[in-house]
């Protein structure tokens, strides 16, 4: 069975069957993800991080789809019920839902209607209507019976309608069939409560789409109006078309027109009453489920981006949490990212103490040479902008600004890590220091955060904790596997997403660090309780020393490879002062490449790894991305206009568009159709969270503070006036 989960998942993801049996190998052998995507892609065929948690994620629910086929045939053989034909069935079905399909006719039921009057002896009348052989009315009489409530024909043969509504109902042959219809003549159906006050839903009060045509976030905004009990939605259906499929199933040539009246009468009780309602609940869920899983796709890639934000290095920061009655809280931190001293300033409503407030930033950008500021873009984020705009400004100053996304902050402020690494700070001064730390490592502050409270999905809210929280656990351990963590500096929550390395075992990390002062090489890590040689293997290359005098204690060459490393030193002829500098490292051609692993008796993708290393060890894979815009000045919504050409921020990416920050209050909307000339699916296929774009203001609603963006047309004017 093992062997037809991999031929399916090799077929099903178009990765060669040896990979695909390789790589579950390791899987099964207790290794992690990033590990097997970084050190073990001789054996994967160089399989990405993502393609090996899909390949994870799809191999168990292969597994979990046999340990259901096995349940299946032991419930249905203890029944002595398991005959030929339903074997086979039951080892063709590819699907969960196949194989409850199956399961159905044999699965115990309450008391039913069919149950009753099977219980009443109408089982053999009911068989021959539907072999429809014999006169109904005639046959009826023989089970006449008021002591069991069968007072006359009629009542017998609802009885009997009542058995044959439910066995059309159990056909899987039935259900598979009608699904199709569902999916591809059904629609939805929205209407909004008459006691619903809330206008969010006014979009959807009267609202109808076919099932085949609805999108991903169309689908989440109804289902959760459903559960705020605004909307009620219903799966519409053409019941003629259904209940002749359903009747067409059981009737035949041989039958009476009698009988073929009661199946045809049984069939459209059975559509109505057993049927319709439970593939209604069915056909929402798959919709939900596929919406769902669009949905986290757009939130990992969003989180990914968010996440490899270049980090700011060798500047000191003051991060600034806006407020209004409570003030401005202030946090001066230094390169390092350790707190210097924290104030808090009004310069904002109702104080307005603007002058006070200019005393204590000077005061704190001489005292400790802060270069940058980075404001946290919540409430009154705006206006500190304007103020720190107008004392750049009036003051002349050479200082920068940027706007940094808080999202999660207060949440990590008010957390235990935050309390034991501050204790003698509130909440709003610790949010301080998180968000100037965001600006020098996003990465490394991000980490202390659930990723759900990011702020870079849509309807993650509604979302199973499971499956979301599953997801973009494991894109931060892609994205801090990527870029390798500093084992001397991490902190236990950056740790605890290296490879292989839970919470506990990061606390132990940063316990032994603190009695031994530094780390000085990486086997240094086996005096950590509870990390053994598995342990090692899997995290090992991925924490880094960079202060180490040994070039590869600095890079991401797994010590497994140390010996190999040297060894294509002296093949090379690479001296130790040439490590890090491209030029003392010989460029190899393919063949040069394949000749040097193969002398080595080593895999080509791990010498061309170590190669890499070896021309610029620990690289940071951010530096190639767009880093922070810094600003000197700041624009009014007042000064906005339609016609208007800026340049924006992508803050958040959603199914229908993306949320441009213009440097206004409130971010503008740039609808998917206004993203580019030619079709696209989705946003992402040309947008990424922090990208600059320049946007063309289409209009503005300031009474509902709604921005409409157009990047196409900004992109178009541009074209033109180049030309």
């Amino acid at each position: 069975m093992q062997e037809q989960i991999y031929q399916r998942l090799s077929k099903e993801l178009n990765i060669p069957l040896k990979q695909v049996t390789q790589t579950a190998s390791l899987l099964d052998e207790g290794n992690t993800v990033p590990f097997i995507a970084r050190y073990r892609k001789e054996v994967t065929g160089g399989l990405t991080d993502e393609q090996v948690r899909l390949l994870e994620n799809k191999l168990g629910g292969y597994r979990n789809l046999e340990q259901r086929r096995e349940e299946v045939f032991r419930l249905i053989e203890a029944q002595g019920a398991l005959t030929e034909d339903i074997k086979k069935q039951i080892n063709k079905a590819v699907t969960v839902t196949e194989l409850d399909d199956l399961y159905r006719p044999f699965r115990p039921k309450k008391r039913t209607r069919a149950s009753i009057a099977r219980e009443k002896g109408l089982e053999p009348l009911a068989a021959a209507i539907l072999e429809g052989a014999v006169k109904p009315d005639e046959e009826a009489v023989k089970y006449i019976d008021p002591e069991k409530d069968l007072v006359d024909q009629a009542a017998v043969i609802k009885g009997a309608s009542d058995i044959i509504a439910e066995i059309i109902s159990d056909d899987a042959a039935v259900r598979k069939a009608l699904r199709h219809i569902y999916r591809n003549k059904g629609s939805i159906a929205v209407e909004k409560r008459d006691d619903a006050a809330i206008t969010t839903y006014n979009d959807y009060a009267d609202y109808q789409e076919p099932l085949a045509k609805i999108k991903g976030h169309r689908v989440l905004a109804v289902n959760r109006g459903v559960k705020e009990k605004v909307l009620e939605q219903k799966v519409n259906v053409p019941e003629e078309k259904a209940v002749a499929v359903m009747f067409d199933s059981y009737s035949n040539e041989n039958q009476n027109e009698d009988c073929r009246e009661i199946i045809a009468s049984a069939a459209t009780d059975s559509y109505r009453r057993l049927i319709h309602p439970s593939l209604e609940r069915e056909m929402w869920h798959e919709l939900f489920e596929k919406a769902m899983e669009g949905a986290l796709v757009v939130f990992k890639e969003n989180l990914k981006k968010r996440l490899l934000v270049p980090p700011i290095r060798h500047r000191r920061v003051l991060g600034w949490d806006p407020g209004y009655r409570t003030g401005c809280k202030l946090a001066c931190v230094s390169e390092t990212g350790e707190l210097l001293e924290t104030a808090a300033v009004f310069p904002t409503a109702p104080r307005n103490d603007r002058k006070g407030a200019a005393g204590t930033v000077l005061h704190l950008m001489k005292k400790h040479r802060i270069d940058c500021i980075a404001i946290g873009n919540g409430t009154a984020s705006r206006e500190s902008e304007t103020y720190i705009a107008d004392l750049i400004k009036e003051q002349d100053l050479t200082l920068e600004y940027t706007i940094v996304n808080e999202a999660g902050a207060s949440v990590y402020s008010a957390s235990p890590a935050a309390k034991k690494e501050f204790p003698d700070l509130d909440v709003a001064e610790r949010s301080a220091v998180s968000i100037a730390r965001r600006l020098q490592d996003p990465l490394a502050e991000l980490v202390k955060i659930d990723p759900k409270a990011i702020g870079v999905g849509q309807y993650q809210h509604d979302m199973p904790a499971k499956e979301l929280d599953s997801a973009l656990t494991g894109t931060v351990e892609n994205c801090v596997n990527r870029v390798g963590v500093d084992l001397n500096s991490a902190s236990a929550a950056l740790l605890s997403y290296v490879a292989g390395i839970n919470i506990s075992v990061a606390n132990k990390i940063v316990l032994k660090r603190n009695e031994i002062g530094t780390f000085n090489n990486r086997t240094q890590l086996f005096e950590v309780p509870g990390l053994g040689p598995k342990v090692f293997k899997q995290c090992a290359g991925f924490l880094r020393l960079p202060d180490s005098d040994n070039y590869l204690e600095r890079s991401a060459v797994h010590p497994e490879s140390y010996e190999l490393a040297g060894k294509i030193m002296v093949e090379l002829e690479i001296k130790p002062e040439g490590l890090g500098d491209p030029g003392a490292v010989p460029p190899l051609s393919g063949e040069d490449l394949r000749a040097l692993a193969s002398s080595l008796q080593a895999g080509e993708p791990t010498v061309k790894d170590i190669l890499e290393e070896f021309r610029k060890p620990g690289r940071d894979p951010r530096e190639d991305l767009q880093r922070p815009v810094f600003l000197k000045s700041v624009t009014e919504l007042d000064d906005l206009e339609p016609g208007m050409t800026l340049q924006g921020i992508v803050r958040n990416i959603v199914d229908f568009g993306a949320f441009v920050d213009i440097g206004v209050h409130q971010d503008g909307l740039v609808h998917i159709s206004e993203i580019s000339e030619r079709y696209i699916k989705h946003p992402l296929e040309i947008l990424q969270i922090e990208a600059v774009v320049p946007v063309k203001i289409l209009a503005i609603d300031r009474e509902r503070g709604r921005i409409s963006l157009s990047i196409k047309e900004a992109e178009r004017e541009k074209k033109n006036q180049d030309d």
